[in-house]
Order: structure tokens, then C-alpha cells, then sequence
């Protein structure tokens, strides 16, 4: 099953191609500079009792013609069977596609970066029938951005570095420098703000890095349920609210802030949310209720997913706590 920690290691490729060339630079791997990115179907199953899924497969078009698949993969440890499955992807995709295929494996630590680069050999002692040579960025390969021009230059780089960084008390001030672009980026471009906040999260986690960015967060306040949409909604209730009351005020801002958090971080992931759904978030005034579903609304994979085991059935209609 995918987490959604693992969710977030990958997405930022399919969602963010840029990432892929200061990536490449990196890898030392010549990219072209006017080359294209598009997301291919990641489903390699040949039979239906057996799901094969790479996490993301990326058909680079280069403008000197020389296209290639890009299978990407996040490895948090070290998992022999692995070393079969890349194996298989690689075979798969190169006979459905007719091109060239590379294998990137993204890594958190070091020792499981050691280990990813391989080879991996399948054959006998006597005769090798295929060795495998992936790509490998981590804490090794991949620099310690702190340098706020150069964040905001290579964002997604930075961001990828971070998590790659999480170990190293260095991290901080790469999640400093990162904090401080995307609180210039907020009113411009709200979107790749809540993203990469979200990405940041997720893959940080309850770390020591993880914390450090939810304090960071705090102060630079943008992010969903902490953020800028709260703290937005939450000023725009407390003036509305002033006739009815400081405190009714308070409490609605706050509600449709909470509300605006849950549907900003479903959309964020892609999830659809059915009229019914929106219905019923916006409706909601119980802030428990409401910080319940925001919580939810980072693991569900479907909208209706965030009233499981709610006291307030579908039947019953809109919430109107």
C-alpha cells in the first residue's frame, strides 16, 4: 500500500517537472535544455493477480530527438525484492515503449542510497543475463541549499534537498531559506506555496526537521490549518461577526477557515470533493469536528472518506452544529 509519505516523494515529479533538470545536473546526466516532460501510465501489470506499479514513468522529449522513459521510484529503506522489481520495470517498459529507459531512486539516508546504486545482477555465477544501474539522489549527491537566491532559483530542488538533508543539522537553515521564498511567493503564486509546504510535511514528518518546519510555518503562516487561509478566513469571520458578537465571530472565521484548510489540502492531492461533500464542509461550525476532517484530509483517498465513523450519517444531511 502507498503511504502518503511515499505519495509525496513521487508526486513532486509528476506535478513539478521542473525539478527534473537541476536533478539531472546533479546526476551528471545530460538533459536537454528545451526538453519536454510528460507523465506516462505508471501500471506495468501484465496479469491481473500480480500489481506492478512504478511510482511515476516520465517520457523525456529532448529537442536533439533523443527521447527517453524516466521510472522514478522513493525508497525509504533497504528492501532487497526491489532489486527484481527495477529489474522488471526497466524490461517492461522499454519493450511497451521502444526507448530507452533510466531508473531514478530518490533516498532519504544515506545507506539505503549506498545500496540503491547497485548493480543489481540477475544471473549464475557462470553467466550474468542483466545487471541494473539506477540513478540515486540523496543526503550524498544532492547539495544543502540555504542560499535564499538560489531557493528561489531551484525551489523544488531545495525543497527535494530538505528532505534529503533531514538528518543533518544543516537542514534547518535549508527549511529557513525555503520558508522565506515561499512566504514571497504566497500572494503571486498560492498554489506552488501549498504544495511544496505540504510536500515538506508530509515526507519531514514527526522528525526534528519536521518540527523545525512547523515552526517555521507558524510564523510565516500559510499553510492549510496553520496558514494563511486560516488566518485569512479567521479575520474575515471576526469582522464579519462583529455585529453579532466578538465571540460568534471568532467561532465562524475559525470554521471556515478549518473548512478552507480541508478543501485546499483535498485538492492539493487530488482528490475530487462531489458537491454533497463541499456541501457539508462549509456548512460545519463544530471546530472539533472540523479539526477531525482536516486531519483526515491528509491520508483519505476519497472525499467521503473524511465523515468515516462520524456521528452525523449522510442521511442526516448538512451539518448543522
Amino acid at each position: 500500500m502507498v503511504t502518503s509519505t511515499h505519495e509525496g516523494m513521487h508526486r513532486i515529479f509528476q506535478e513539478r517537472p521542473e525539478i527534473l533538470a537541476p536533478v539531472f545536473e546533479v546526476l551528471e546526466v545530460p538533459l536537454s535544455g528545451k526538453a519536454t516532460v510528460d507523465a506516462v501510465t505508471t501500471d506495468v501489470t501484465e496479469t491481473r493477480p500480480l500489481e506492478r506499479r512504478v511510482d511515476t514513468v516520465l517520457r523525456v522529449a529532448q529537442s536533439n530527438g533523443e527521447d527517453f522513459l524516466l521510472a522514478i521510484e522513493a525508497q525509504s529503506d533497504k528492501k532487497e525484492a526491489k532489486a527484481a522489481s527495477w529489474a522488471y520495470y526497466i524490461a517492461f517498459l522499454q519493450a511497451k515503449y521502444h526507448l530507452p529507459v533510466l531508473l531514478l531512486v530518490v533516498c532519504q539516508d544515506r545507506a539505503t542510497a549506498k545500496w540503491a546504486v547497485g548493480p543489481f545482477k540477475c544471473g549464475t555465477r557462470e553467466w550474468t543475463a542483466q545487471r541494473t544501474y539506477p540513478l540515486v539522489a540523496g543526503p550524498d549527491n544532492l547539495p544543502v541549499i540555504t542560499d535564499i537566491r538560489t531557493v528561489a532559483n531551484k525551489l523544488a530542488l531545495a525543497v527535494l534537498s530538505a528532505v534529503a538533508h533531514a538528518r543533518n543539522p544543516k537542514c534547518a537553515a535549508i527549511l529557513e531559506a525555503i520558508g522565506t521564498v515561499l512566504q514571497d511567493l504566497q500572494e503571486t503564486d498560492p498554489e506552488t506555496v501549498g504544495y511544496f509546504a505540504e510536500f515538506l510535511e508530509i515526507n519531514l514528518g514527526n522528525t526534528p526537521a519536521g518540527k523545525k518546519w512547523q515552526e517555521i510555518m507558524s510564523f510565516v503562516i500559510y499553510f492549510p490549518g496553520r496558514g494563511t487561509v486560516r488566518e485569512r478566513a479567521y479575520l474575515e469571520g471576526k469582522t464579519e461577526g462583529k455585529a453579532e458578537g466578538k465571540a460568534e465571530g471568532k467561532a465562524r472565521g475559525q470554521a471556515a477557515g478549518e473548512a478552507k484548510g480541508v478543501l485546499l489540502v483535498l485538492e492539493v492531492r487530488g482528490i475530487p470533493v462531489p458537491d454533497s461533500v463541499r456541501e457539508r464542509i462549509t456548512t460545519c461550525t463544530d471546530l472539533d469536528r472540523m479539526d477531525t476532517w482536516l486531519e483526515r484530509s491528509r491520508t483519505v483517498e476519497r472525499a467521503e472518506d473524511l465523515f468515516a465513523e462520524d456521528p452525523e450519517s449522510p442521511e442526516t444531511g448538512p451539518e448543522t452544529a
